[in-house]
Order: C-alpha cells, then structure tokens, then sequence
C-alpha cells in the first residue's frame, strides 16, 4: 500500500479529481489516510472511478452527495463514479481510514461480459443503487469487510499472484452489494440538482480567492438569488454565505500547514481581505489563532 500524500497532493484538483491514482495495468490502490494529521478535511468533490472508505479507528464525517453520516470504527462507505462526496472530523476527534480507489474496468472491462452488462451497465447508468453505507450491525457486514480485510492482506505481502487475489476479493464484495442493490428511483430534477450543485463546487474552486456573491453564483445555476439560497440550504443543510465561509477557512487552514505564506497573505489567497475579521472566524472554528494552529501542526508533525 502506498502512504497518504500530503493535502493538496492527492486532492490538488478539489472537485472532480482526475489523479491518475494506480497503474493501468492493475488499476486498484489504497491510501492510509488520518484526519487531521495527514490533512484537516476532503473536500466535496468527485471522480470517475469507485471509491471505497474503510474506516479503521476513531470518528468523523462522511457526506455523498447531500447526506452526510457518522463514520465509526469499521464502517464501510461505497462512493460510485461521478458521486459527489467529502469527509472531515467530528468535532475534535481523530479518524483513520483506508481509501479504496479503483477503475470500473478493475472489475471487467469486456462488453461481452455478463457481469459487466446485467450489473455494471445498470449500475454505471443510474439504474441500480447500493447502501451508501455498511455498518458493522449489517447482516452481511462480516462477508463485506472479510473481502476488503483479504484483500488488504494480499497488497501488504504481495505473494506471487495476489493481483488475483485482490480482483477477486473485490469481486466477492461487489457480488454481496449487487444481492443487496436496489433499484434507483431517482427523478430528473434530482439529477439536475446534482449536476448544478458540481457547477457550483467547481465555481466554487475556481473563484473563492476573489469571493463570491449570490447573486454570481445563482447566475451560474440559472436561479434567481432567492431561489438560489433556498435550492442552496436543501441540498446542503446551511446557506450558502457559511458553506462559503467554512470553505475558505479550510482552505486556509491548508495553507497553513502546507506553506510558509504569513497569516495576512493566507487571509487574502482565501478572500478575506480583515485580518482582524479573519482571525475571529479561524478562532470560531478552529478554537485557536492562525498562529496557534500552524504551531500545534509544525509540533504533531515533529
């Protein structure tokens, strides 16, 4: 297994990341990642490959698409392509996770497969849906985690043939979520508001050094800005001015730990053109200066 890069590495693109993770040949790896000593937060994003959270010890957040859940030791998460999602920390507490991230092809790439067209197809496709979630009180909890644990075993002592070994360990797990998949109801306002709400991540992404008004980013949607603020609230569960607010002191939390940019050139990279309003939003989340905070990250990493 390969080691977490640092924030800003793995997740440079925040939105809909298109990392090269794995080899073309074996298109499958894992990241230990721990939340916060390797990076504060996952942004919201996306990508086109599977995503599977395994977390492993502690507590946090996970949200796909606009459900967010308790992550707890040894929950399962499945994250399908094209599914927006992030995580970050429940309160102050610590969370160590394994993320899984491979191509569909890793799970058979010829369109005469059965496999690939009575299940994937249908999957890929918006037909099907999985639990989002697999808790360790799932009746099939103990089949589910025993295929990713085999699998983890075989990319830690890489005996001779354990790419076979790891495809079919995750064609065991994938068979377990198909006998429990459903079908997906899911209407096409649904799937427009999902569609809006990745043109307002990537705006987002794109704009935040300048700031961004209602009024911009309901252009974007084609909304009016009173439309725009209740659609905003619905999908996300706060508005938009602290959604925009608690992302860009994320992104300068990142800052501070990743660069040697001052507080004041940080507070202005981020779109907060008051130093002394800066700092009081940072204390207000972070429950401590943007000084104390790059001192507490330099100390856990020494």
């Amino acid at each position: 297994m390969e080691n977490t890069e640092k924030q800003g590495k793995i997740y440079k693109k925040a939105y809909h990341e298109t990392k090269v993770h794995s080899d073309i040949m074996f298109a499958y790896n894992v990241y230990l990642c721990t939340i916060p000593q390797d990076f504060l937060f996952v942004p919201f994003h996306w990508q086109d490959g599977f995503e599977l959270i395994y977390i492993k010890r502690g507590r946090g957040l996970v949200q796909i698409e606009f459900e967010t859940y308790e992550a707890n030791q040894g929950d399962i998460f499945i994250v399908l392509p094209g599914q927006p999602h992030g995580i970050r920390r429940f309160e102050d507490m610590r969370m160590e996770y394994e993320n899984i991230i491979f191509d569909a092809d890793f799970l058979g790439n010829d369109v005469l497969d059965i496999c690939r067209q009575k299940y994937l197809q249908p999957l890929l496709g918006g037909e099907l849906c999985f639990p989002a979630k697999i808790g360790a009180e799932h009746e099939r909890y103990e089949k589910v985690s025993g295929f990713l644990d085999m699998a983890d075993h075989l990319c830690d002592k890489r005996p001779k043939g354990y790419e076979f070994g790891v495809k079919g360990a995750i064609q065991l797990f994938f068979s377990e979520l198909f006998a429990m998949a459903t079908e997906k109801e899911e209407s096409a306002p649904e799937k427009k508001s999902i569609q809006r709400m990745k043109l307002v991540l990537t705006y987002m992404e794109e704009h935040y050094e300048k700031g961004i008004s209602v009024e911009e980013m309901a252009k974007v949607c084609g909304y009016s800005a009173s439309h725009f603020m209740r659609w905003f609230k619905q999908m996300t569960g706060m508005g938009f001015g602290q959604y925009f607010i608690e992302f860009r002191l994320e992104k300068a939390a990142v800052r501070l730990r990743t660069s040697e940019d001052g507080v004041l050139e940080i507070s202005e990279q981020t779109g907060f053109h008051n130093l002394s309003n800066f700092n009081r939003l940072f204390k207000k989340k972070y429950k401590c200066t943007p000084l104390k905070f790059r001192k507490k990250l330099l100390q856990n990493d020494n």
